[in-house]
């Protein structure tokens, strides 16, 4: 069973929805970007453990969307402050304030979340900075970054806000990143298209 890793950036803190703003709203990476994202790790939420990247490597993983979980899909989401100052809250205060408001409703994620940070600026997460080096920026335009936006300096190939998506193949390169706004039935299709380019080249080669 193939396997890929899409992390869901940004998933926390949003607290209106993102309009779109200019074009090239999903881009395709650049494989030819030297690593892969197995060279990287990440905190967990409570603090208590590091994640290698590199554990998800080429097994089936534990995926937590349920629809694609029979083909391998697993979601990381990773918390951070510097949209809107959206997500303030210390790491045991991240999940309460999911469950009980925004988006409130007893809503309880079901994959995992890391520790939050920066994923633009001076310190930022170094699998942000290979992130968006093998992906061309989506869209043109800051969403409302007057007052809005905390860190420096602004980039066009920085995470524009909240919900930002980059999708991750088996072998750790980066394969497509969307735009805050593009909606996940379209998302969806993207990530079954790449699973089918997989199967076709297992199956030809």
């Amino acid at each position: 069973m193939m396997s890929v890793l899409l992390p869901l950036l940004l998933l926390l803190g949003l607290l209106r929805p993102c309009t779109a703003v200019g074009d090239s709203l999903t881009q395709s990476c650049d494989a030819s970007i030297d690593g892969t994202i197995y060279k990287y790790q990440a905190r967990t939420l409570n603090g208590n453990h590091t994640i290698n990247f590199s554990d998800y490597a080429g097994k089936k993983l534990n995926a937590l969307h349920e629809e694609l979980k029979p083909d391998g899909l697993t979601i990381l989401g990773f918390p951070c402050n510097q949209f809107g100052k959206q997500e303030p809250g210390q790491r045991h205060e991240i999940l309460p304030a999911l469950k009980h408001v925004r988006p409130g409703n007893g809503f309880v994620p079901n994959f995992l979340l890391f520790e939050k940070g920066d994923v633009n600026g001076r310190d930022e997460q170094a699998v942000f900075t290979f992130l968006k080096s093998s992906c061309p920026p989506v869209g043109e335009n800051f969403y409302n970054p007057y007052g809005r936006l905390f860190w420096e300096p602004l980039k066009l190939s920085d995470i524009k806000w909240n919900f930002e998506k980059f999708l991750v193949g088996p072998n750790g390169k980066p394969v497509m990143r969307w735009h805050p706004s593009v909606n996940i039935s379209e998302i969806r299709s993207d990530i079954r298209r790449h699973l089918f380019q997989l199967y076709t080249q297992q199956v030809f080669q």
